[in-house]
């Protein structure tokens, strides 16, 4: 595993133990949604998605091993119908629109080329902007409640 891969596995780890003890204290009232998002028609959580599909998406356990793939932009956000995280690994240059991701999460960028990818809000503004060939970090962490779309080309 490489030291990037490593950090961001144990951010994802950090966030998850404390994403988990803020639900355990919130109760039912933490499934709310954030400012500005619909709110869903039951107090049921639902899983957060994206439109078009991501190229793979899949669950991370608590501590387990990930690596972003070459070529890719990753997004992770809690999935709190499972009580982990969910990643989206993005590699088609496209415009996805985020679906229930609230809280912090996280990113990262591995794609190859001088490709500059975007963060935009409910009104189409650009929250942030970063290229594959920016220094150093290529990932970070992200609150995604501001978060509606993400331009990864």
């Amino acid at each position: 595993m490489s030291t990037l891969d490593f950090r961001f596995m144990t951010r994802v780890a950090v966030a998850a133990v404390a994403m988990a003890g803020a639900l355990a204290a919130a109760g039912p009232a933490a499934a709310a949604p954030a400012a500005g998002r619909p709110a869903a028609a039951t107090a049921a959580a639902v899983s957060p998605t994206i439109t078009p599909a991501a190229r793979r998406t899949y669950i991370v356990d608590f501590g387990e091993s990930h690596s972003c793939p070459e070529g890719n932009l990753c997004l992770s956000v809690f999935d709190p119908t499972v009580g982990k995280f969910k990643i989206f690994d993005l590699y088609d240059c496209n415009r996805y629109s985020l679906h229930n991701f609230y809280e912090n999460g996280f990113w990262s960028n591995r794609q190859t080329g001088n490709v500059r990818s975007y963060f935009y809000g409910q009104s189409g503004n650009v929250l942030a902007t970063f290229s594959s060939t920016d220094p150093m970090p290529r990932d970070g962490s992200q609150d995604w409640n501001p978060v509606w779309s993400v331009r990864n080309c």
